[in-house]
């Protein structure tokens, strides 16, 4: 279950990084609302995490997720570059974050 929480968190940090360019400095709120929502869910999903899973993982893991997911967006919806090295970067976050997840005492 913990697992679990760890990749919804890392869900919803990726929620509300893509959301931060939705709300335009803050000034939309509607978008700040569920950004702010995401944030305050993100953390509160990680500290459950981190009961079970070590602070150092679990961590790296919820930046990988958030890092990884926010750049694909990025990609997706904004149209920023998607280029080899861009892509290749990416997944060795996602090879990081499998990595750890394997390699994990719970």
């Amino acid at each position: 279950m913990h697992w679990f929480y760890l990749a919804l968190a890392g869900a919803l940090e990726i929620v509300w990084a893509v959301g931060l360019k939705y709300t335009e400095g803050f000034t939309r709120p509607m978008a700040t609302l569920v950004t702010v929502a995401a944030m305050v869910g993100s953390v509160v999903l990680l500290g459950l995490a981190l009961r079970a899973i070590p602070v150092g993982t679990g961590y790296a893991v919820w930046t990988g997720i958030g890092a990884a997911g926010t750049a694909i967006l990025g990609i997706l919806l904004f149209g920023e570059p998607a280029t080899a090295a861009r892509l290749g970067c990416i997944g060795l976050i996602v090879a990081g974050i499998v990595g750890l997840k394997l390699v994990s005492p719970v």
